[in-house]
């Protein structure tokens, strides 16, 4: 069983704490076995006080780190940045030092909103991409400028280092990992499970924040929910905007404002969503996949998709494919 330790400071964020113990804990084998275990430890193995005002007890001291396959530092701190070395000069405290050098060699490193500065203050995002809270996201990258901050996505996988951007943020973050260990199907069910999107669209830049649209102004929701159902057809943009009843010119600005990117890049990654379903779950071939995901030929569905993932579709499939049958329901990309 895959062991998952998460490990929570001082001033935790409880909802982001509860993330890891929800999705992976709702990961079940074909005979209802779970797949992952969860640990929760402090440094010190001693309760801890929340952001929130009360005391969380965990069973386990910062031992069990050297168990983990997987390691979530998670978030905390309140409203800005909790004080201390590693948010003012990008230092570890002695006992969180200590406890990171535990870590095993192969071992999957994982931060959730904030606690991306532990691991940079490590140095162990040194060289890589990553993210945080958007509204952190300046500060960070001035205290560490030897990481590439991406300010806009929900989460980085930077092989076996992966940071997520605030709060909820987390949910996607983990789904991606029981997604990338296990293939989509099992993905969607631990998310049905939990009541949320399989994958959420966009990045953080949607959720930056902006004047909220008045109620009665038009979105784009019921066009992209139309368009999801028409990914094997051609979908130009004046379609689309005909569709939500706007100009072009207006269709696109609000495209940008609710989704965070383009209306061509969006239906492009939905493609690849459900060419990369298709490739998992069925036995089709490139061709068909590529015709049923609408990218027309073999040629275009691979370039599309090693643009998107960095790896062609074969390649793909013998990596994430979950087994052979025929194919499920296509994931909800909306």
């Amino acid at each position: 069983m895959h062991r998952v330790v998460v490990l929570a400071l001082e001033n935790a964020i409880p909802f982001e704490l509860s993330i890891p113990a929800r999705i992976f804990g709702a990961a079940r084998g074909d005979g209802r076995e779970r797949l992952y275990e969860v640990l929760t430890c402090t440094l010190d193995g001693r309760p801890t006080r929340t952001r929130d005002g009360y005391t969380i007890v965990v069973e386990h001291d910062a031992s069990v780190i050297a168990t983990a396959d997987t390691l979530i530092v998670s978030a905390s701190g309140g409203e800005g940045l909790p004080p201390g070395p590693v948010y003012t000069e990008g230092v570890l405290p002695a006992p969180l030092a200590e406890a990171l050098a535990l870590v095993r060699p192969g071992t999957r490193l994982v931060s959730i909103c904030t606690a991306a500065y532990v691991l940079a203050a490590a140095g162990l995002l040194d060289g890589r991409t990553a993210t945080t809270h958007w509204a952190q996201a300046e500060h960070f990258q001035r205290l560490f400028p030897r990481v590439k901050v991406d300010p806009d996505v929900l989460f980085v996988d930077d092989g076996g280092v992966l940071t997520s951007a605030g709060a909820a943020a987390g949910v996607d973050l983990c789904l991606h990992l029981v997604r990338a260990d296990h293939g989509s199907a099992l993905a969607n069910q631990v998310a049905r499970a939990c009541v949320v999107p399989p994958w959420r669209e966009g990045g953080q830049t949607q959720y930056i924040e902006r004047p909220v649209p008045e109620p009665s102004a038009a979105t784009t929701g019921p066009t992209r929910a139309w368009a999801l159902e028409r990914l094997d057809a051609p979908l130009p943009l004046a379609h689309l905007a005909a569709h939500a009843g706007l100009s072009v010119r207006t269709f696109c600005r609000r495209f940008q404002e609710e989704v965070g990117m383009s209306p061509g890049a969006w239906v492009i990654r939905q493609r690849v969503e459900l060419a990369r379903h298709l490739l998992e779950t069925s036995e089709l071939t490139v061709d068909q996949i590529a015709a049923r995901a609408g990218f027309g030929t073999g040629a275009s569905l691979r370039q599309h998709f090693n643009a998107a993932l960095g790896v062609p579709p074969i390649a793909y499939r013998r990596t994430f494919r979950c087994g052979t049958g025929a194919a499920g329901s296509a994931p909800a990309l909306a």
